[in-house]
């Protein structure tokens, strides 16, 4: 990188984290409520649901602005949004037999991921600000979400760090496969293929009838049933808050490096604390505190210091 070259690189940088904020701003509010649409309906009927809705409010919005929503490389698009849709799948799905914390923390490996296939499948260099930065941003989620989960070593988390691993790689496409493309055009991808996976499994468990548990504990297993108000008000909350925080997440992606843009991702964690408590009143402990400070400092480390 020039000299000439390094203020609009910083700018770029500047301009991703504020992006990302407004991203983990949106979703941590949003995802707050899964817990309501849970215990109404099924995971693959949230996700069908949620994209017919988000699809309608997408193509007005287009319709009205004039945007271009058809990609102009289709298998570039479809294998990002295949990537990240698989990774959101596990993610959510995860949440039906494990803790919060324990499918977050696996979740927020992809930084760790983004930089190591950043280096090795494209050569990128990393310093050694950006590496102590990925690790002191894990450090500090790990403090956010709580060590000592009973289940945060076990076995069963390679399927949320599977879900980070996956994640990582749809972070890393964006730039490299899919840099000619809009943020609209990628969310429309997005989108379109969770509720092809939803349409998937709402045919699978209405051929394949399972036994539902009650509640938010039948969330993975449960098929298609009546919706309810609730569920219906707030699958229609997370289809327009994913609409606007995803976007901002793609952008982001497009117009700086994506191992930079990745620790800003851990602001995700002290937002969704932050709503929590508006929403539900929960107290962060102070090794939560400790942790979000640890998260920040991480993300102003790769903000002012350059490759």
């Amino acid at each position: 990188m020039t000299t000439a070259d390094q203020p609009l690189g910083t700018s770029r940088t500047i301009l991703a984290a504020f992006l990302i904020l407004g991203y983990a701003m949106a979703i941590g509010f949003t995802d707050n409520y899964v817990q309501l649409i849970a215990r109404d309906a099924g995971l693959w009927q949230f996700f069908a649901t949620r994209t017919a809705m988000g699809l309608v409010i997408l193509g007005g919005v287009a319709l009205a602005l004039g945007w271009r929503l058809r990609p102009r490389r289709w298998a570039a698009v479809a294998g990002r949004s295949m990537l990240h849709g698989t990774a959101m799948i596990v993610y959510f799905g995860c949440l039906a037999f494990l803790p919060v914390a324990t499918v977050a923390a696996g979740l927020f490996t992809a930084p760790i991921f983004t930089l190591l296939i950043a280096r090795f499948a494209f050569g990128q260099p990393l310093g050694p600000y950006r590496i102590f930065a990925v690790i002191l941003g894990f450090c500090g989620a790990v403090l956010v979400l709580g060590p000592g989960q009973g289940t945060f070593l076990s076995p069963l988390t390679l399927l949320p760090i599977g879900a980070g691993a996956l994640y990582a790689l749809g972070n890393i496409a964006t730039r490299q496969w899919c840099a000619g493309e809009t943020a609209e055009t990628l969310l429309t991808g997005f989108f379109a293929t969770l509720g092809i996976f939803g349409l998937i499994g709402m045919t699978v468990l209405a051929v394949w009838p399972q036994q539902v548990p009650q509640g938010a504990d039948g969330f993975i297993l449960r098929g298609a049933v009546g919706p309810s108000s609730t569920f219906l008000f707030w699958t229609f909350v997370q289809a327009a808050g994913s609409l606007l925080g995803v976007g901002m997440m793609i952008k982001a992606y497009q117009v700086a490096e994506a191992s930079r843009v990745a620790i800003f991702e851990y602001v995700i964690l002290p937002a969704s604390a932050f709503w929590a408590y508006m929403i539900w009143g929960d107290v962060l402990a102070v090794t939560a505190v400790w942790g979000i400070v640890m998260i920040f400092a991480a993300g102003l480390i790769i903000a002012l210091r350059g490759r």
